[in-house]
C-alpha cells in the first residue's frame, strides 16, 4: 500500500543530536547498540527517532526545535546559568541543522514555496523516499535563549517561523508547565515583535493564564504544536475544552503527542511500563476524537509526536518501535471510522493549509 505523507509538528532533532550526542543519520537499531551502556539519560538504548526511520515512515516534513532552556541559581530544572550559555547551545543546534543541508539529509523551509516543493518531493513517486531530504520548519521551544527581544530579529533571519514562549518551570519571557502564573512584561514585548513578523505563536506548555494572554493579545497565526487532551489526561499541560474551542476559533491546529503520560493519566515517569499498561497507538485516536466533537470537523488535530522529548520507548506506546509506525494510524483511523479524507487532513492535510496560511510566500 502506498504510505501517505506525514508531517509531525514537534521534533527534538538537534537537541538528540547535540546533546544526546547521537548520529541521526545512523540507523535505529546502530544508535541503540552504541548507547547499551550509557547510564546517563534514561532513554538510552531505546530512542524511536533517527533520519533513516523519517524516511521509512514517509514523515517527509517536520517541525524541528532549538530548545535550550535558562536555569536560575535557585531552579531544579537543568539548563544553562545564563541566557547567553542558552543562545550558544541553540547555535550549536542551528549548525547542526546546517551540516544535515549540507550532508542533502535535510532542507529548511521558511516560506510557501519552499513548503510546495517539499511536498512535491515527497509526493513525487519517481524518486525513493530513502534518498529524499527531511524538509523541517524551525522551532524555537521556550523562549529564555533570546537574550533579549532583538535577538528575534537574528533568529528570523536564520528562519526561525514558530516560537513557544515557555517550556517547563519559571521562564523569562512566561511560566510554563508545571507553574502558574502571567506571561512576564519581556513576553509581552516579545509578543508585539513577533506579530511584526507574523511569526507562529506555539501555545504549547503556557500557563492556563498564559494560554489566555496570548490568545487576547497576539494577533498573528496560533497552533499547540504537541498537546493532547485535559478531559481525558486531567493535568495543566493538557488543553481544556474551552481551551481547544478557543484554538479552534482562531484556525490553530493541535498536534497530538506520543509520549504516554499525556496519553494516559495511569502513567507515571520512570515508574509505569507502557506494555503493562496496555497503553497503544490507538489511545491518542481518542484525543482526536474529543477534539473533533469539540471543534465540530476534523480540521483541527494532526501529529506532534514529540517522540524524541527526552524519552524513547519506555514512554511510548507498546505497539511502536520507532517513528515510522506512525503510519499505523492510517489502518487505525479507518478502523475508528476515519473517512480517507480526515486520515489525510490527520497524516499532513491540516497543517499544510495552516503553514500555507501562515508562512510568507
Amino acid at each position: 500500500m502506498k504510505k501517505r505523507l506525514i508531517i509531525d509538528a514537534h521534533l527534538d532533532l538537534a537537541m538528540n543530536a547535540i546533546e544526546w550526542n547521537r548520529d541521526l543519520r545512523l540507523p535505529l537499531a546502530e544508535i541503540r547498540k552504541s548507547e547499551m551502556h550509557m547510564p546517563d539519560k534514561p532513554d538510552r538504548g531505546k530512542g524511536t527517532v533517527c533520519l533513516p526511520e523519517l524516511r521509512k515512515g514517509k514523515i517527509g516534513i517536520v517541525v524541528a526545535t532549538q530548545l535550550a532552556r535558562y536555569s536560575p541559581p535557585d531552579s531544579s530544572l537543568a539548563g544553562w546559568n545564563s541566557p547567553q550559555q542558552a543562545w550558544a547551545m541553540t547555535q550549536a543546534q542551528l549548525a547542526w541543522y546546517r551540516e544535515m543541508e549540507a550532508l542533502g539529509e535535510m532542507k529548511q523551509i521558511t516560506n510557501r514555496t519552499e513548503l510546495d516543493q517539499m511536498v512535491d518531493l515527497w509526493n513525487d513517486d519517481s524518486q525513493a523516499d530513502t534518498s529524499k531530504p527531511i524538509g523541517y520548519l524551525l522551532n524555537l521551544e521556550g523562549a529564555d535563549s533570546l537574550v533579549d527581544v532583538s535577538y528575534l530579529e537574528k533568529a528570523h533571519a536564520y528562519g526561525l517561523r514558530a516560537l513557544g514562549l515557555s517550556h517547563f518551570g519559571p521562564g523569562r519571557y512566561a511560566p510554563g508547565t508545571k507553574t502558574e502564573g502571567p506571561i512576564s512584561p519581556l513576553g509581552m514585548d516579545l509578543l508585539k515583535v513577533m506579530e511584526q513578523y507574523q511569526m507562529i505563536l506555539d501555545l504549547t506548555h503556557l500557563t492556563d493564564q498564559g494560554f489566555e494572554q496570548a490568545l487576547d493579545s497576539y494577533g498573528g497565526p496560533v497552533w499547540a504544536s504537541h498537546h493532547n487532551v485535559r478531559k481525558i489526561v486531567p493535568n495543566q499541560r493538557q488543553l481544556s475544552d474551552e481551551q481547544i474551542k478557543r484554538l479552534a476559533g482562531r484556525g490553530a491546529v493541535i498536534g497530538g503527542m506520543l509520549d504516554c503520560w499525556a496519553m494516559d493519566i495511569r502513567f507515571i515517569d520512570t515508574i509505569s511500563d507502557p506494555w503493562q499498561l496496555d497503553i497503544r497507538l490507538e489511545q491518542l485516536v481518542d484525543h482526536w476524537d474529543h477534539i473533533c466533537q469539540l471543534a465540530g470537523d476534523c480540521l483541527h488535530i494532526g501529529i506532534g509526536s514529540d517522540l524524541d522529548g527526552i524519552f524513547g520507548t519506555e514512554q511510548s506506546p507498546w505497539d511502536m518501535n520507532s517513528i515510522a509506525d506512525l503510519q499505523k494510524y492510517e489502518e487505525i483511523l479507518d478502523r475508528r471510522g476515519y473517512t480517507s479524507q480526515d486520515i489525510d487532513n490527520i497524516f499532513h492535510g491540516n497543517w499544510l493549509r495552516f503553514l500555507r496560511n501562515a508562512l510568507p510566500v
